[in-house]
């Protein structure tokens, strides 16, 4: 099993999980999908989102959706939101773009899942190229405190 900080967060939490590890890059959904052995509908992509100074949430949303800005504004109850450019991403999670994950992360921010990943099998980034962990969507929330809510567009 890779040992990520993810992968070391995840057992420290208890959850069952299972890590997998790929060599190169990829560059679809369908590839990454292939190459963690899941489908492209347990995908679960995590975005970290600005909404003040300093203060920053992780939206888990499915690989093949977006995220509605109107609604995250309205759920977080601010006017204005915005995604940190990859310096910023990493210096306020520890993870690099395309690793990012709120397992392991150097700051423990909120998480807000969108509903349409409860009661599924998900993948989401190990917290390393090429690593994905699959696990219980349930589970995860439960285990982060994520609160859940219509997040799509």
């Amino acid at each position: 099993m890779p040992i990520t900080p993810a992968t070391q967060a995840a057992t420290a939490l208890g959850l069952d999980f299972e890590a997998t590890q790929h060599d190169g890059p990829v560059t679809s959904l369908p590839e990454a999908a292939a190459a963690r052995g899941v489908g492209v509908n347990d995908l679960v992509k995590t975005l970290v989102v600005r909404r003040g100074p300093d203060d920053y949430v992780f939206v888990l949303v499915p690989g093949v959706g977006t995220f509605s800005w109107p609604k995250l504004r309205a759920w977080l109850g601010v006017s204005r939101i915005s995604m940190p450019d990859a310096e910023t991403a990493q210096a306020v999670t520890g993870y690099v773009r395309g690793t990012i994950t709120p397992l392991g992360a150097t700051t423990a921010w909120p998480v807000i899942a969108d509903a349409s990943i409860q009661g599924r099998r998900i993948s989401i980034g190990g917290g390393a190229p090429g690593v994905g962990i699959t696990l219980d969507a349930d589970a995860l929330l439960a285990a982060l405190g994520a609160d859940v809510a219509d997040l799509l567009s």
